[in-house]
């Protein structure tokens, strides 16, 4: 079952705790904000799905929240408690995204991770920060143990795995926490994916 809310600011703090995302907000001038977060988005030969995505905020003032007990991408990936938040307030925003037990199968290797989460945070006046926790990960059957650097690349033959992705944006920061694409381009996979991002009007 898929779940998608859009939030006002009475809602906020429940939000908040609920996702355990950082810090708490103080008063600001307007800003523009961008924010999303999903657990999921793969594209196959030209074909894009996405699992537990919140859709991109509406303001400063604006909650998603996106999660599914289990779900698929067929041929390709399982996973379950999939679960997508991203808020904003007048001076940050927030996002974080997890998922548990994935099972991906690209290019003839199988990754799998007992945990898969992002977050990324943007404040005013400062660059993005985000982080990424996978645990029990494995490819190809091989445990591999994240170093917690920015984009850490594996090379498998045909395939890149990128862990802990960081793309600078626009006052803020994309983070994903595992990227795998095929070299011929025919398949490309975000697993937890948050972005932050706040300018000035």
């Amino acid at each position: 079952m898929r779940y998608t809310r859009s939030y006002r600011w009475k809602y906020v703090i429940a939000t908040v705790a609920v996702a355990g995302l950082w810090g708490w907000p103080s008063a600001g001038e307007a800003q523009s904000v961008t924010g999303q977060a999903r657990a999921v988005q793969a594209t196959v030969l030209g074909m894009t799905n996405a699992l537990a995505d919140t859709g991109t905020l509406g303001g400063t003032s604006d909650a998603r929240e996106a999660s599914q007990i289990t779900g698929s991408v067929p041929s390709l990936l399982t996973g379950e408690v999939f679960h997508a938040t991203t808020i904003g307030w007048p001076d940050q925003v927030a996002s974080e995204t997890s998922l548990g037990n994935l099972a991906l199968s690209i290019a003839g290797n199988g990754i799998s991770a007992d945990l898969v989460m992002a977050r990324a945070l943007s404040v005013v006046g400062s660059a993005g920060t985000g982080q990424t926790d996978i645990a029990g990960l494995t490819v190809g059957g091989v445990p591999v143990f994240p170093t917690g650097a920015a984009n850490q690349t594996l090379s498998l033959g045909a395939l890149s795995v990128v862990l802990n992705e960081q793309i600078p944006l626009a006052g803020g920061i994309i983070v994903n926490a595992l990227h795998i694409r095929t070299l011929d381009g025919l398949t490309d996979v975000v697993i937890g994916s948050a972005k932050a991002g706040i300018t000035p009007f």
